[in-house]
């Protein structure tokens, strides 16, 4: 078969797709790779994480350990997420996804207007969601670590801190709450509602990592990052978060 029998090659995720015009048979896959499997490791681990360290601040952990771990470890998964942020995959890196005030309101006015730009990876609002959520699960996490109850429950770093910084961080650690309950809200019901009305199922894809074949803003198939640079990653993560801690002066261990 010679090329001219053949329509403009697109990249899929598992290669070249392409349409014979002689037969009109659409060879091209049905879906394509949007997000690696690391990026929704990350996700779907942080959406658990947090909702553990909710429960555990109000039922049945006492001494707040399991509380203390969980943000140990919302931690660790936060500062994998900004390295694979930076050699992740082609969906998951922020060059990818961030775009400036003027993309965001351009994107926002073609769902006013019935003229919405279908993006593979994170859409320009969305993006920038993704980043407000990042910050204060951080924020959130942070500020946990300079709080204390001044009775059973010091945070892994109250020990090293000043009284201004432990009284900040247990200040910011109640004010971020409801904040952070707010962006979760509005998060899961942006995703909910592009998934039933949206002609985007992206709880869908999130779980399996692919959306259907289509022409997309951004790319048209998603490059995935390698697994070993994502264990990389993890452990450079678990180091920063675990020695940062004991350098500072603080009780990474619970």
């Amino acid at each position: 078969m010679s090329e001219a029998g053949w329509s403009q090659a697109e990249m899929s995720g598992a290669g070249i797709a392409r349409v014979d015009l002689r037969s009109g048979v659409d060879t091209r896959p049905a879906t394509v790779l949007a997000w690696d499997l690391p990026t929704r490791l990350a996700k779907w681990s942080l959406a658990a994480l947090v909702g553990l360290a909710f429960a555990s601040k109000y039922y049945g952990d006492v001494g707040l350990v399991w509380h203390m771990w969980n943000g140990l470890a919302i931690l660790t998964v936060l500062v994998f997420r900004l390295l694979w942020g930076l050699v992740g995959g082609s969906t998951a890196r922020f060059t990818g996804f961030l775009r400036g005030p003027f993309a965001a309101l351009a994107y926002l006015r073609g769902l006013v207007t019935g003229r919405k730009v279908a993006y593979l990876g994170h859409n320009p609002l969305g993006g920038w969601m993704t980043i407000a959520l990042l910050a204060a699960v951080a924020a959130q996490a942070v500020a946990g670590l300079y709080t204390t109850d001044d009775i059973m429950v010091d945070g892994p770093m109250v020990a090293a801190a000043s009284s201004e910084a432990i009284s900040l961080g247990s200040m910011l650690h109640q004010q971020i709450y409801p904040i952070l309950l707010g962006l979760i809200g509005l998060h899961v019901v942006a995703n909910l509602a592009y998934s039933l009305f949206g002609g985007d199922n992206l709880v869908k894809a999130m779980v399996t990592g692919r959306k259907p074949t289509r022409a997309y803003a951004d790319r048209a198939a998603a490059t995935p990052g390698s697994i070993l640079a994502a264990l990389g990653c993890l452990v450079l993560a678990a180091g920063i978060v675990f020695g940062g801690i004991a350098l500072a002066g603080g009780n990474p261990f619970p």
